[in-house]
């Protein structure tokens, strides 16, 4: 799996500021910024704010508001000036981003109120091409990035949007700034970092779609093992959501999650919904561990935190209120388990979690949980 960090943030902006040397010749307070009502000065000046803001929220891992950290562009800064405060500032977050350990969090509003390094890349790369585009689209010069950072991009922060064939038209459709064959025009969006759920000794943290394919490949998804691999019921869950995300079902908070062991950031085994809560407010959510976590606790802790935040409703802030039109808030009714009948300790597992059992299958014993 591609790793997302410092080196794919220092990539796209050298692409960047290549491209935008040929407006030089312009007047960038003047030109408006593509589809935005930004002008090219004003949107640069936002792009390297928002590249030192990440990197701010990174150094001081803030995890509850934004750090009051703002910068501005000098008046009457040139042409030069103005790409030498993007690379000067995607250089900063990018070394911010090589010194971060990987478990480490900062707070970011949208939609679950953290990201990771990797978040922090993702989101950093996307401000820098999708600007970049405003940007040369208003001056009127050619700009495209890499492939490979548009597909990063939409595996990670877009687990939401069904894949193209062309990962650069995909997310300038997404983010509304094209069209895009048997698609309909994008008017409000948001990208998704992964959520993360802590319990007292684990954090649940959401597998991306890019995770989920090095999962099935047989890789490690990113993350160390307590036993150096997943359990196989891992590689299949991250399959099936492979498969949704292909299809453009995939919905993140009802997706799939590692249990990451605090004391060591290793992760013990996974947990996740089979998918989106059906017409009648159910979700069925399935578990494993590797062999060398069981008899710890663990499943049953997870089980209990994700129980929890599935029927609490929960889920992040409320996109309304930064003017998306639509909300991240969610709920069940009933969560269902299905658990074979030999398999003993999973039946208690379900049964601390609180899961009564309803009803019985050819070799399982069914079992709900409602609040």
């Amino acid at each position: 799996m591609r790793s997302m960090d410092g080196e794919q943030v220092t990539k796209a902006v050298t692409g960047a500021v290549a491209a935008l040397r040929a407006g030089g010749d312009q007047d960038w307070s003047e030109v408006i910024a593509g589809r935005l009502e930004w002008t090219c000065l004003r949107t640069a000046e936002h792009l390297t704010g928002a590249l030192c803001g990440y990197a701010g929220q990174l150094t001081a891992r803030a995890r509850d508001a934004r750090v009051p950290l703002y910068t501005t562009l000098r008046d009457g800064v040139d042409h030069e000036g103005i790409l030498q405060s993007i690379e000067t500032a995607a250089v900063l977050l990018a070394t911010v981003i090589a010194a971060t350990p990987r478990e480490v969090r900062g707070f970011h509003p949208l939609p679950f109120r953290s990201a990771n390094r990797e978040g922090f890349a993702a989101m950093a790369v996307t401000e820098i091409v999708l600007h970049t585009h405003d940007m040369a689209e208003g001056l009127g010069i050619a700009y495209e990035p890499e492939a490979e950072l548009c597909e990063d991009v939409l595996t990670r922060l877009f687990p939401h949007v069904r894949p193209g064939p062309d990962h650069w038209r995909t997310l300038l459709w997404a983010t509304g700034r094209g069209d895009l064959p048997g698609h309909a025009p994008v008017t409000s969006w948001r990208w998704s970092n992964n959520l993360v759920i802590p319990t007292e000794r684990l954090t649940l943290q959401g597998i991306t779609p890019a995770a989920a394919m090095d999962l099935r490949q047989g890789g490690s998804g990113g993350f160390e093992w307590l036993d150096g691999s997943p359990y196989e019921g891992t590689r299949d869950a991250a399959g099936m959501l492979v498969k949704a995300y292909e299809s453009g079902v995939h919905r993140p908070e009802w997706g799939m999650f590692a249990l990451v062991r605090s004391e060591d950031g290793r992760a013990v085994g996974a947990i996740g919904f089979h998918g989106t809560p059906d017409e009648e407010e159910r979700a069925e959510i399935g578990y494993d561990l590797v062999e060398g976590a069981r008899g710890h606790g663990y499943a049953t802790e997870a089980l209990c935190a994700l129980a929890d935040w599935a029927m609490t409703g929960d889920g992040g802030e409320d996109d309304a209120t930064y003017g998306f039109g639509f909300g991240a808030k969610h709920s069940v009714k009933e969560l269902l388990a299905t658990v074979e009948r030999t398999n003993i300790p999973s039946q208690r597992v379900v049964e601390r979690a609180g899961f009564a059992q309803v009803g019985e299958g050819q070799g399982t014993y069914a079992y709900a949980l409602r609040p």
